[in-house]
């Protein structure tokens, strides 16, 4: 096939590894997360989602003393202007900026539904309403002075801001969480009048060390209060290498009430917490008899937390019980701290709190800074505007005359020689390099004179002076800039009166002082320090413990007062029947009643196992899967029915069958067996589970069952096979072990092991005939033999199910 010679030629097919080009994606992909979505600014504790939500905010002048605006608006103008992702998590965010029992600062005045402690979601973006607070006001401070960089918006249309000025450390002070790629950050809230405490200690002393920064800053302070239980070694070392965890309990009291009664009372929560969720795990403790001293549970809450814990008695101990629900419950967490953040909003680094306080201060400086300058252009500005005002109003006759009669005043008033009304007004005869701008200083009294003039050109070069290079505006006395011509020309005519030259020129003298100020601020970093400090300290009084909810909620307190106390401790003693059905019905009968009772069972079923028991105990169920479970006495239900069906209490599949079920002897030893003739023995406190899986310890497959579990005592062991052949060999030809598949006990044919047992060989091997009789072999030489041999044919009157017990 020929081309066609029209066919325009095809760039050549661009190859690259797989590897590579994988590699190069997702590392883009991965600094995109890191740096413009999971990670919060140093400087500002803001991630971009947030910062543009508050910047949105005061574009649309929704200050905190102004008045709401629907939502929906808000996160639409976010939306289109600023953050090109989805509303629903652009409302999200903001929704949790509104949300007092997850920022310790709110960020956002909500009006509506915004959610609750309980986890209850916030309401539809159109029927909430939302307006900045003063904390979100004090973080925008600066924005029009040009405080921070500005970067164009994701289309190119508006400019949106790097940073926010910040005149609060934010990031420790509201904390901050998130998930990047390969790194995360999660840093709690702390109290904002210790950390400006911590940042002027480290304006005083800018070595300090990270231990000393604890004596302002002691822990987090979180907005839901609670109970801080870390020792103050940890939280010294989480906060000198930025990494770390935090104990957080709730508060409670014992409430009174009456003849001996109390109740509990829980007033915070620990953070982070959903109230109706700890409910909820409050009432499965009750449910499943985890804890036997645990009474009941209230939710008594209104706007305040109020969770109401009965004990089960008023012989309860309540430290007792608290230690417990600590340790089964969310009424104690862990806060993990991992200070992971940007710095100068590009580098990630985990930060000890030094660090992080330092990049807040530095941040600081630099705004202050750059307002600084901002504010200087702006009285050279003025100043440059007030000297020719000045000028217009020594020769208001000469002004008035061209604006009336010039073509073109402008031009005819920049290019007007106003020597003359200078030399009249000065008190000696000045030269061609006498002449200054008014921004000398020069003061005008009364009588419309310059005074003092030789004070002021001995303090203000003149504008030949190199001294004067990079100073905005410095003109010749005797004419006027284009901008000075513009504001005489847009000059009101009430403003020619004689009271308006005196402002303008009390006016100049005040921003001369200003200038004088700033150019020192400017020059000396001491200077600016404190005014940093100064700053700080107005902040401080704004939002510090002088404030609602400006004081300390977290207190702290010392763990591990109550000694850790077992669960049967906690159980009162009291006698049970324990009764298990063939069907699997287990039930708990209230004392130790006769064995051989006549007790109901449902249709189709009979009783398997019945045993006396106490509540204390601890029962071991094993399964033909070789897996053992472990049932607490007192948590059976009781006996009135018939009881539970055994596998909603344990992971026991259908499929699988009870094999035994015994009370556990603490120090025992098990001899378990699996129908291929397999086996060893086991302590029995290694067979204990911890959950309702269980644990598996005998390992079957292929059709194999577990077969035997009992325990040990004597020297030897008897084993008999389907095929009735019994074979006696000595107890420490078993391995002890805690899980497996153990070793051959007996070998067979065809068929499998029936039944083993442990007996003392001097005492003889005993079973029970058909008739019910027991029968005793004493002589049993000719059964002993070596492990995994096949065994002889089993003595006269051994039982038919083959089965010694």
């Amino acid at each position: 096939m020929t081309e066609d010679a029209d066919t325009p030629d095809l760039p050549a097919e661009l190859t690259e590894p797989l590897r590579r080009a994988i590699g190069e994606r997702y590392l883009t992909y991965a600094l995109s997360t890191i740096m413009h979505r999971a990670l919060p600014d140093a400087r500002d504790g803001l991630k971009p989602v947030h910062r543009r939500i508050l910047y949105a905010m005061s574009r649309l002048k929704l200050s905190p003393t102004g008045g709401f605006l629907k939502s929906a608006k808000i996160s639409g103008d976010t939306m289109g202007d600023f953050h090109p992702h989805g509303d629903q998590a652009i409302y999200d965010a903001m929704a949790r900026l509104a949300q007092d029992f997850n920022v310790r600062y709110p960020l956002v005045d909500g009006q509506g539904n915004f959610g609750n402690i309980d986890g209850d979601n916030p309401a539809a973006p159109r029927y909430t309403e939302a307006r900045m607070t003063a904390a979100a006001e004090a973080l925008l401070e600066g924005m029009a002075e040009n405080a921070v960089d500005f970067r164009p918006n994701y289309d190119g249309r508006l400019e949106e801001p790097v940073v926010l000025p910040a005149a609060f450390p934010n990031l420790l002070a509201n904390g901050s969480s998130g998930i990047a790629v390969g790194m995360a950050t999660n840093i709690p809230p702390h109290n904002i009048h210790e950390l400006i405490g911590a940042c002027l200690h480290l304006i005083q002393t800018p070595d300090a060390r990270d231990d000393t920064l604890l004596d302002h800053v002691p822990g987090p302070d979180f907005p839901t209060g609670g109970v801080i239980v870390e020792p103050p070694e940890s939280i010294a070392e989480s906060y000198r290498t930025g990494r770390g965890s935090f104990r957080v309990r709730c508060k409670w009291e014992i409430e009174e009430l009456g003849r001996g009664q109390w109740q509990i009372v829980v007033t915070e929560i620990p953070y982070q917490v959903p109230k109706s969720r700890l409910i909820e795990k409050l009432a499965e403790l009750i449910q499943i008899k985890k804890i036997p001293i645990f009474g009941d549970v209230r939710d008594e809450s209104a706007e305040d937390v109020r969770i109401v814990i009965e004990p089960k008695s008023r012989g309860v101990d309540a430290d007792v019980l608290m230690n417990a629900l600590f340790k089964n419950s969310d009424l104690e967490t862990r806060f993990s701290l991992n200070m992971n953040v940007l710095i100068d909003g590009r580098t990630p680094k985990v930060c000890s709190m030094k660090e992080v306080l330092r990049a807040f201060l530095d941040h600081r400086r630099e705004v202050l800074v750059r307002r600084s300058r901002h504010r200087l252009a702006k009285i050279d500005h003025r100043l440059e505007v007030l000297e020719g005002f000045i000028i217009a109003f020594l020769n208001l006759d000469r002004v008035i005359d061209i604006i009336r009669y010039d073509d073109d005043p402008k031009r005819a008033m920049m290019y007007e020689d106003w020597t003359p009304a200078h030399q009249a007004l000065t008190p000696r005869a000045m030269t061609e390099a006498d002449y200054v701008s008014p921004l000398t200083g020069v003061d005008i009294d009364s009588l419309g004179t310059i005074a003092d003039a030789d004070a002021i050109a001995e303090m203000i070069p003149a504008d030949d002076s190199p001294d004067t290079k990079g100073v905005p505006h410095r003109y010749p006395g005797r004419d006027l800039s284009d901008v000075q011509v513009e504001a005489i020309l847009n000059m009101r005519l009430r403003s020619l009166r004689r009271l308006e030259e005196l402002q303008l020129v009390s006016e100049r003298d005040a921003l001369l002082l200003e200038r004088a100020g700033i150019e020192d601020l400017l020059a000396e970093e001491g200077l600016q320090w404190d005014r940093i400090a100064d700053q700080l300290r107005e902040t401080r009084k704004q939002f510090g413990k002088t404030a609602p909810r400006g004081g300390r909620l977290s207190r702290f307190a010392e763990a591990g007062v109550v000694e850790d106390v077992p669960l049967d401790a906690m159980i009162e003693r009291e006698p049970i029947t324990v009764v298990c059905s063939q069907m699997g019905w287990i039930r708990a009968m209230s004392g130790h009643i006769a064995l051989d009772r006549e007790i109901k069972f449902k249709d189709g079923d009979g009783p398997r196992f019945m045993f006396h028991a106490e509540t204390t105990d601890r029962l071991l169920l094993l399964g033909s899967n070789g897996r053992f479970f472990t049932l607490s006495a007192n948590a059976l239900p009781g006996g009135r029915g018939m009881g539970e069906p055994v596998r909603l209490m344990v992971d026991l599949p259908n499929e699988s069958e009870i094999v035994d079920l015994f009370i556990h002897v603490p120090g025992a030893r098990l001899l378990l067996a699996s129908s291929g003739g397999d086996g060893f023995v086991v302590p029995e406190d290694d067979v204990i589970a911890q959950t309702r899986s269980g644990r598996q310890v005998l390992n079957v497959k292929d059709g194999v069952r577990a077969r035997v579990c009992h325990r040990t005592r004597g020297d030897h062991v008897a084993v008999v096979g389907d095929n009735r052949k019994v074979l006696i060999f000595p107890l420490t030809d078993l391995p002890e072990m805690g899980r497996g598949k153990g070793v051959r006990l007996q070998s067979y044919k065809d068929g499998g092991l029936s039944d083993a047992i442990t007996f003392k060989l001097e005492e003889g091997l005993s079973w029970k005939d058909p008739a019910g009789r027991t029968r005793l072999e004493i002589a049993l030489a000719e059964w002993i033999g070596k492990r995994a041999s096949s065994g002889r044919m089993a003595p006269r009157g051994f039982p038919r199910n083959n089965r010694f017990t």
